[in-house]
């Protein structure tokens, strides 16, 4: 699914105009970067949290060069119960 697919979603379920779908889709979307840029932490009750973790400095992946990875901050998600539920339903588990 794409973003597009989402506008359209919205267009189908609520009727509204695509253009004001697409404005809906995008608040959305720029509202948790703006937070996340923040560090503040996103919680979509059912679907997943949201929020930024530090990483550390490390070596790369061609340790024999001795890439060194500097430290910065990465998103990170955790799937709520409602969406564990159906991934786990639609891998034909119970």
């Amino acid at each position: 699914m794409i973003k597009l697919d989402l506008i359209n979603e919205v267009v189908n379920k609520t009727g509204i105009t695509k253009a004001k779908a697409e404005q809906a889709v995008e608040t959305v979307f720029e509202s948790m970067k703006r937070a996340l840029s923040n560090g503040d932490r996103i919680e979509l009750r059912g679907f997943g949290v949201f929020n930024v973790r530090p990483r550390k400095t490390g070596i790369g992946r061609h340790a024999d060069r001795g890439l060194a990875v500097a430290s910065r901050n990465e998103a990170h998600r955790a799937a709520g119960e409602a969406v564990k539920g159906v991934l786990l339903f639609s891998n034909g588990r119970s």
